[in-house]
């Protein structure tokens, strides 16, 4: 009897759990509302009479299931209550990291899969920068447009605070006068000061600041109904949803824009807080394959081009008396999710980092430490003597291959910050990362008093005893050049005239130029020629020779200054170094205390001047290159306001306590210069509200874009296929169908190539 008993309890157990293609159940889709479930039960109705029976037997007959909530849409449909549910992009995340469902179809809209975040207004005196204490109406909570993407924004900016004691909805709460940010009952009641839908002790009937549309301020268009009512100042939206503001209303309307200033609602491309993926769907792990095929039947029938769109429109929600039922009414089409695609594919590397940061899936240890990328041996160790040198956050140090790597290790969420010369400013700032501040370099830097960005310059160099090496003259000589990308090596030095036997104005890509005009040299990070005077590294920092970081011992400018002198045997030299002139007397008397060379002191070198005269290294600012903008530590967006922290109080130590054992400016004692930051650094200067652009200058901007457009620079630079030709490739647009945005592919695989020399 007991056996017979267990087997039957088995046997219910397996026909509760047997997929619906097996046993005829119905596909049971979860709605929040009595609009959507009416949507849902025409399309039930609309299915039954377009498909022939055994049609409907296989794929199972559509049910619809009313929950209170998308998170009850979710709970149910991990308990196996409900089978489907369309939800935000904020949303899918959730359900995926923290409910072990699975994305089948993605939402994609007539320009693209992304959506923009905007803030809409009525007041005309309002600006993005002064929102504290202001009524905010939001889509959702978690939602991308409402909640990620402008909280995104503002930490980014320092507007809004965070400190991690607390959870984020509590300081957001606190920010805001009032909110009506529909699902964030559990985080702070200010949050749902606004909100009107029905309040009840039973569960099924509360609808007060639920994720539901029977909240009269759910979703964009509840976030936008909200604005109109006069009961909030300011709502998050996202673009899609100003299609629906009629003509005669919007001149009402204004969006704020990041810089401080109003543009018309048309201007939404220019004017919004952050670009997001779109909307999409989530079962469980076992009914993936059932709803997959679901899918594609019924946008078959009814989807924009289906075959039976005049019976049922899947996108259109006019008749169920609300909008955006079951779907965007915006969507365009659904694109069917494969089994082996992850979350991050399908919603960007970007948005997921910013998902983390705003702990969309907790609190770790991760969120409680500040991880700096490091690039050598020699950093590491003088990162480690930072760590254990500070009193306030905890800082960790992490090991990569190169400036271009920690871009991409930022990128992917495993290291947090870097200080970034000019040109890797230029690369993380397209790769979607943000300045915090930037390093100043005058000795006259008080804390918090340092207003200016002053400039380094670049400078090409050679031996006094030299007399035949000048600028026009260099060619078939060795070149020394501190690194692949570097302001000073690589950018500036090509667009003069190096050899009269080269016309070096033609081509656009430096690394070409370099490659015509020297016999040979050291470009850490180049190859072939240019990599033939490089020395590689020894005992600890032993690496192979050209690596592009410290462990070479040409890299960087006191590497430029160690190849123009040569190593001990005095083989491996070249003929002209072109560096930065901040720190070069500093590292030629760090020749003889470094061990390298003894001897050589300021006056054996000279400046090379454009013009092909000669001058001593005092004369810099009248004989150099170009300018070079100083360096920016860069992070992701969201976490500027807790690097921006760590530095500060780093900085208030160092100048309280001046005789503090480490110097976090001072490299030598570790056998090089210029580690984790520039030595010649004497504060750093605020200008997280500034874009990398601004920073970099609009003359070096538009040089940088110069040659990182050219298509040489993309053949030689990256080895890669031509920008016209990779963003025709059918494979990008396939691959378009499951990323965020073209803007969000590009960077992601610009940050790759430049990470791995092309083989991306």
């Amino acid at each position: 009897k007991i056996k017979i008993i267990c087997y039957f309890r088995i046997f219910i157990v397996m026909l509760r759990h047997r997929p619906a293609c097996m046993t005829g159940k119905k596909m049971r889709w979860c709605t929040v509302s009595d609009p959507e479930q009416r949507k849902c039960a025409e399309l039930a109705k609309a299915l039954v009479a377009v498909l022939p029976p055994a049609a409907v037997a296989s794929f199972a007959r559509l049910s619809c299931v009313r929950a209170s909530s998308t998170a009850d849409c979710i709970n149910k449909v991990k308990a196996n209550r409900a089978d489907v549910v369309s939800l935000d992009a904020g949303e899918v995340y959730s359900a995926v990291k923290q409910f072990d469902l699975v994305a089948i179809a993605k939402e994609v809209y007539a320009d693209g899969g992304c959506i923009l975040s905007v803030a809409v207004v009525t007041n005309r005196s309002l600006d993005v920068r002064s929102l504290r204490g202001l009524r905010s109406c939001h889509s959702g909570a978690r939602w991308t447009s409402g909640w990620s993407l402008p909280l995104g924004f503002l930490l980014s900016k320092n507007y809004l605070s965070w400190s991690k004691e607390n959870p984020l909805g509590q300081d957001v709460g606190s920010f805001f006068g009032a909110s009506c940010v529909p699902g964030a009952a559990t985080m702070a009641p200010a949050l749902c000061a606004l909100c009107q839908g029905q309040k009840s002790y039973i569960r099924q009937k509360n609808y007060f600041c639920e994720t539901s549309h029977s909240e009269p301020f759910y979703n964009n268009q509840g976030a936008l109904r909200c604005l109109r009512s006069g009961a909030g100042d300011v709502a998050f939206v996202d673009h899609l949803a100003l299609e629906s503001i009629d003509e005669s209303e919007r001149d009402t309307f204004r969006l704020l824009c990041p810089d401080g200033t109003q543009a018309p609602l048309s201007h939404y491309r220019s004017c919004n807080l952050g670009r997001g993926p779109g909307g999409g769907m989530v079962t469980r792990h076992n009914f993936r394959k059932v709803v997959r095929k679901f899918v594609l039947t019924v946008q078959t029938q009814f989807g924009r081009l289906g075959k039976e769109r005049q019976r049922f429109q899947l996108f259109n929600s006019s008749l169920s008396g609300e909008a955006d039922l079951l779907f965007r009414d915006a969507t365009d089409k659904l694109v069917v999710l494969p089994d082996d695609v992850d979350v991050s594919q399908v919603m960007g590397l970007d948005y997921v980092a910013l998902l983390k940061g705003l702990g969309h899936e907790g609190s770790s240890l991760q969120d409680s430490v500040v991880r700096w990328c490091c690039i050598s041996h020699a950093e590491q160790k003088k990162c480690e003597r930072w760590a254990l040198s500070i009193k306030s956050d905890p800082l960790v140090c992490v090991r990569a291959a190169s400036m271009r790597d920690c871009i991409e290790k930022i990128k992917r969420d495993e290291v947090d910050a870097v200080s970034l010369d000019a040109t890797h400013t230029f690369i993380a700032g397209k790769c979607g990362l943000v300045p915090v501040v930037t390093e100043y370099y005058v000795s006259f830097c008080y804390l918090y008093k340092c207003k200016l960005l002053p400039s380094a310059v670049a400078v090409a160099v050679a031996k006094r005893s030299s007399r035949n090496v000048f600028m026009g003259n260099l060619g078939g000589r060795r070149s020394c050049q501190g690194h692949m990308y570097s302001p000073a090596g690589w950018l500036l030095p090509y667009r003069h005239n190096l050899s009269q036997e080269h016309n070096v104005s033609a081509p656009c890509d430096p690394t070409q130029v370099y490659n015509a005009v020297f016999w040979k040299g050291c470009l850490p990070g180049a190859q072939g020629n240019l990599c033939k005077v490089c020395m590689g590294g020894t005992g600890e920092a032993a690496t192979k020779r050209c690596t592009d970081n410290h462990n070479e011992r040409y890299y960087g400018n006191m590497g430029a200054l160690r190849c123009l002198v040569g190593d001990q045997s005095g083989k491996s030299y070249g003929d002209v170094a072109f560096l930065e002139h901040h720190n070069l007397l500093a590292n030629i008397f760090g020749l003889s205390s470094s061990g390298w060379a003894q001897g050589w002191t300021p006056s054996d070198f000279e400046l090379l001047c454009v013009d092909g005269q000669r001058a001593a290294l005092s004369e810099w600012q009248s004989c150099n290159l170009g300018v070079v903008p100083p360096n920016s530590i860069m992070t992701r967006p969201v976490l500027t306001s807790r690097v921006y922290d760590l530095l500060m109080k780093l900085q208030e130590t160092l100048a309280s306590t001046r005789s503090t054992e480490f110097k976090l400016f001072d490299s030598h004692q570790y056998g090089e210069s210029d580690l984790l930051f520039k030595d010649a650094t004497q504060c750093f200067v605020h200008t997280s509200h500034m874009d990398y652009r601004s920073i970099l200058g609009e003359e070096f901007h538009a040089h940088m874009e110069a040659v990182f457009k050219c298509t040489h620079s993309g053949r030689s630079t990256w080895r890669h296929q031509p920008i016209v030709d990779f963003f025709s490739s059918p494979q990008l647009q396939l691959y378009l169908f499951f990323s965020q945005q073209i803007s969000w592919s590009f960077a992601t695989r610009m940050c790759a190539a430049y990470s791995n020399g092309g083989n991306t």
